[in-house]
């Protein structure tokens, strides 16, 4: 974390929590909301909002930065989308300078929108499409919202309290959005309109086969059913943004999740399961070698020296994907010494080496998704702890079929190939 950034804590349903998190403070960043928090979230917000506007008048603060949501007044709003206009509105009422950008669908891990599209789509080869998907949007990528928001950060002073509507280049639907996020995963999927299908009844079906909350989806769906495009333009006017259209705003979510999983570090962890949408198996085991003797094995996986364990299975591996296309193992030989970016390591390709910390391989052969390897070594003087992780892209059904279905297979030479590194460091072995 760098030295400049201090972390305070507060509850904005305790008010008397706030004080030392507003000290000092010129300009604050208001982006709460409480969708999960039940049946009375639209009371628990303004609560949130009159505290923190105690606080924030208290502190003199002289600038508020809002985030809400895109929505015409004049229409018989969702409850959560009327709430977000509110806490607008209380904002702007009670602080001498509240800069509020409405924005539609934000695309962007984490996203509600985003990960109920992705579980959909990913999970369901043929998708039931009631009448609220094809409500216009103009979703926005979400660096492209942050920009917006540190471009009102950085804003002269005097604009005084201004609503701006922002969303991305383009318009689309929900339709729109799951058809372009099928096509950049490769997924074909048959997509079926239907006439009637109540937002209770959706709700449910979406606690089904996504990872949001009956009582969320609902919610999220009233919203959904509501026009939200840009209206206004003095955002676009005021502020230097050009926000990208939705088919790039989702490469960029799918690319910005992959440069997130490539900096996570899984040294000492045992973790099988799901992150985001990434299946993982990462295993540890503590060696009582120095890390550079640790790092050692691994510069020699593959080839004529084998992977530790079961090179039997890895080459059964290797003829099961010859038959369906794929390269197979050994397709020639790297260049001598140590392997490096872009090598090949029989089925795999290095992505990427730091020596004596960490190897990333990612696979080559043909596979429902994608996949990699990751090897790291924590040095801890007299000793380190070696990490292995098998990281999983599952496309569809299929891919996440692909995994379960060999997970027992692939949990005993994960386990074994762990083992076998670790039993070749403690030798110091070269084989």
């Amino acid at each position: 974390m760098p030295a400049s950034v201090q972390i305070a804590e507060g509850d904005l349903l305790r008010s008397e929590t706030l004080s030392a998190a507003f000290a000092g403070v010129d300009t604050a960043f208001y982006l709460v909301h409480s969708l999960g928090s039940g049946a009375d979230f639209e009371e628990r917000e303004e609560r949130c909002a009159r505290h923190f506007v105690a606080a924030a008048r208290a502190a003199g603060v002289r600038r508020v930065i809002y985030l809400g949501g895109l929505g015409d007044a004049g229409e018989s709003l969702s409850p959560h989308l009327r709430s977000r206009q509110r806490v607008g509105e209380l904002l702007r009422e009670s602080l001498p300078e509240v800069l509020e950008f409405r924005a539609s669908i934000a695309l962007g891990p984490g996203s509600l929108s985003f990960e109920m599209i992705r579980a959909l789509v990913e999970r369901l080869p043929v998708l039931i499409l009631p009448r609220w998907v094809t409500a216009k949007a103009q979703p926005i990528f979400i660096d492209d919202l942050l920009d917006y928001m540190m471009a009102g950060l950085q804003a002269p002073p005097g604009l005084g309290s201004r609503v701006f509507e922002i969303g991305g280049a383009d318009h689309t639907s929900y339709e729109g959005l799951m058809r372009e996020y099928a096509r950049q995963r490769g997924l074909s999927r048959w997509m079926i309109r239907v006439p009637v299908l109540t937002p209770r009844l959706s709700s449910l079906w979406l606690a089904l086969v996504t990872p949001l909350l009956a009582s969320v989806g609902r919610q999220l769906i009233e919203s959904i059913r509501h026009s939200t495009v840009v209206r206004d333009q003095s955002a676009e006017d005021l502020f230097h943004v050009r926000p990208r259209r939705f088919a790039l705003a989702i490469a960029g979510a799918l690319e910005s999740e992959d440069a997130e999983l490539a900096r996570r570090r899984w040294s000492g962890v045992n973790f099988s399961g799901r992150l985001g949408n990434y299946l993982v198996d990462s295993r540890a085991l503590r060696l009582p070698v120095a890390g550079e003797r640790a790092f050692g094995p691994l510069m020699r996986l593959g080839g004529a020296n084998g992977w530790y364990y079961g090179n039997w299975l890895w080459t059964l591996r290797a003829l099961a994907d010859r038959l369906v296309g794929g390269p197979g193992m050994r397709r020639g030989s790297r260049r001598a010494g140590p392997p490096g970016v872009g090598d090949i390591v029989d089925c795999w390709r290095v992505e990427f080496v730091e020596p004596g910390r960490l190897l990333r391989l990612r696979a080559e052969m043909k596979l429902p998704g994608r996949a990699w390897l990751q090897f790291e070594v924590q040095d801890q003087g007299h000793s380190s702890i070696l990490s292995q992780t098998a990281l999983f892209d599952a496309r569809g059904v299929l891919g996440r079929l692909y995994w379960w279905a060999l997970y027992p297979v692939h949990s005993l030479m994960f386990e074994g190939m762990l083992k076998g590194v670790a039993d070749a460091a403690g030798k110091g072995s070269d084989s």
